[in-house]
């Protein structure tokens, strides 16, 4: 097989969405999510395993029912930029919100990255579902889904073409000549759009990889264009085999109608493995995972979320779900609609969908080493992704991977023994972006 997995580790810290109970873990310590420590030995350990990136989300809004980690965090180009002085391969893909940052501050704040670590930035790009994060930036309201989304597309575009103010070969620090810089290879951005002004350019030079990679995570219509356009690396729902296969294929296909290469944008599922053993054992353990963190009220919680943070608690539990679907267009769209569409379609109470958002769910990825090794073969084989975006409570889940199952994959020629490349990009396999300013001659 000529396609070769690629991983992302998605460090959890004290707990997220769905380990809300992981901060009380006798392995996992209390600070993790603000020690710096913890984050450098996820990411050596990422390396060690020859893992493509480090991955960490954000959000910019909590109340007191968010999960532990979210509640106390490191701001992630911080983290990252700290993480990079101690690896020397790992990608380290940063999330940050297009709709409540300004494209000059963050395109140096990225491009400030990847120099430190030597090309190995990455950006994942969101537009941000939680409406009460707008009161942070003095703002009244939460931006609508479909502006949020243009937004985000020029965000990009204004981004990019900051990143290319200098050609490669602007500075020849020439003493002799007394030239620092060529000034023919400053070039001025003079962005005039429907969001952004933008005259340029930065001060800052392109990295060895030519740009940081840009991530999305699209799931509605308006997501799924947004990546197709402007990602080189998706983190999908996941969800069935078939329905993996799917949003594989529909990416794929609308990558290929906006004239890209589709080989050029990666393509990786959220998953969870557990690893034991047995498979017997590992299922048992994946039992008590989902009874360890099972929690009513966090449930519920979590539910409105999806309706910006919404309480539903003042609601009579056991009365029809209510009527917020008003709430669900400056909030996470797509998941919220389909909350409504279940609600409906099955006449639930609001007891019965908070139970129903955290019911048990089987994962593909669980069993003993050949076990899971084998699924992840299958589902890579059908054209479901070109890789993983691994996520471990403990330092000894991400162990029972890296020395079961890693080895494995690398007997059947799917997974790398070395790393290809010295940037994230040339690790994923894409190309470096030609500068939008280079000559023809110089881009032959």
């Amino acid at each position: 097989m000529s396609r070769t997995l690629h991983f992302a580790l998605h460090p959890y810290g004290v707990g997220g969405p769905g380990q809300h109970g992981l901060w009380k873990h006798p392995r996992v310590p209390k600070n993790a999510s603000i020690d710096i420590n913890y984050y450098i030995r996820q990411a050596q350990a990422a390396e060690h395993a020859l893992f493509d990136a480090l991955f960490i989300v954000d959000s910019q809004f909590i109340n007191a029912t968010y999960p532990a980690h979210y509640l106390n965090r490191l701001e992630p180009l911080t983290l990252l930029s700290a993480v990079a002085t101690h690896t020397r391969h790992v990608g380290l893909v940063g999330t940050a919100s297009s709709t409540y940052n300004s494209p000059f501050n963050l395109a140096r704040r990225f491009a400030s990255l990847d120099h430190i670590s030597g090309g190995r930035a990455g950006w994942n790009v969101v537009t941000s579902f939680d409406t009460g994060a707008s009161r942070n930036f003095g703002l009244e309201e939460h931006l609508d889904y479909t502006t949020r989304y243009r937004r985000a597309l020029e965000f990009v575009q204004v981004a990019r073409g900051l990143w290319d103010s200098y050609e490669d070969d602007a500075f020849p620090a020439d003493v002799e000549r007394n030239l620092f810089l060529d000034p023919s290879k400053l070039h001025r951005l003079g962005h005039e759009g429907e969001h952004f002004k933008v005259a340029g350019p930065l001060n800052l030079s392109r990295s060895p990889q030519g740009q940081p990679v840009i991530f999305q995570a699209g799931v509605s219509e308006e997501g799924r264009d947004l990546a197709a356009q402007v990602a080189e690396g998706i983190y999908a729902p996941g969800g069935s085999l078939e329905q993996a296969q799917e949003y594989y294929a529909d990416i794929k296909r609308r990558t290929a109608a906006y004239g890209r290469d589709p080989e050029h944008i990666k393509i990786f599922v959220h998953g969870g493995p557990v690893v034991a053993a047995t498979d017997e054992a590992a299922r048992r353990r994946e039992r008590e995972i989902f009874e360890e963190d099972n929690d009513f009220d966090r449930n519920l919680a979590l539910l409105g979320r999806s309706f910006g943070a919404y309480d539903f608690s003042a609601h009579d539990l056991d009365a029809p779900f209510p009527d917020v679907a008003h709430l669900a267009e400056k909030g996470g769209r797509t998941g919220a609609a389909k909350i409504i569409a279940r609600a409906t379609a099955r006449k639930l109470t609001l007891r019965q969908v908070a139970e129903s958002v955290g019911e048990f769910r089987r994962s593909p990825f669980v069993g003993a080493p050949e076990t899971v090794a084998d699924t992840i073969e299958r589902w890579f084989s059908a054209g479901t992704f070109d890789g993983i975006n691994l996520a471990f409570r403990t330092d000894d889940d991400l162990d029972l991977f890296v020395d079961g199952v890693v080895p494995i994959l690398q007997k059947r020629g799917l997974y790398r023994t070395e790393y290809p490349a010295d940037t994230l990009r040339g690790n994923l396999g894409l190309p470096v972006p030609v500068n939008r300013w280079a000559s023809t001659e110089a881009q032959v």
